[in-house]
């Protein structure tokens, strides 16, 4: 079972970020399953990752002010994927925060790519296979 059920990250313009991380994320297998007004959950099979403009309900107006960018890292499922997932999200308007390559510093097999998304957030798709 995994560790986490869900996340959600704050956007400050939900209509652009929809469109970024449905760009972005779609070489990864993940698009939209729910959505709610301005936000929405996307996932391969179930909602587990989040956006959306808040406050949420557990969020008071302070908390949103201003947004904090987060680091989320996407399971891929190839190499491939990562490599896909970074030209569908540069191609989308993120920002290379560095390019499909191993990482080796983090194990010998840790293939990864990151992008900066509108607001600044680090988003990561990462394959730990060797091939």
């Amino acid at each position: 079972m995994p560790a986490l059920d869900h996340i959600t990250v704050n956007v400050s313009d939900y209509a652009r970020s929809k469109l970024f991380y449905e760009r972005a994320l779609a070489p990864l297998g993940i698009q939209v399953l729910f959505e709610l007004s301005q936000a929405c959950g996307m996932g391969r099979e179930r909602p587990e990752f989040w956006i959306g403009v808040g406050p949420a309900s557990y969020q008071q107006a302070a908390q949103l002010a201003p947004i904090t960018p987060a680091h989320v890292a996407f399971t891929a499922r190839s190499r491939a994927e990562v490599d896909a997932f970074w030209q569908a999200a540069t191609a989308a308007g993120g920002k290379d925060f560095g390019p499909p390559g191993l990482r080796p510093g983090y194990h010998p097999s840790y293939y990864g790519a990151f992008v900066l998304d509108p607001d600044g957030h680090n988003v990561e798709a990462v394959c730990h296979t060797e091939a």
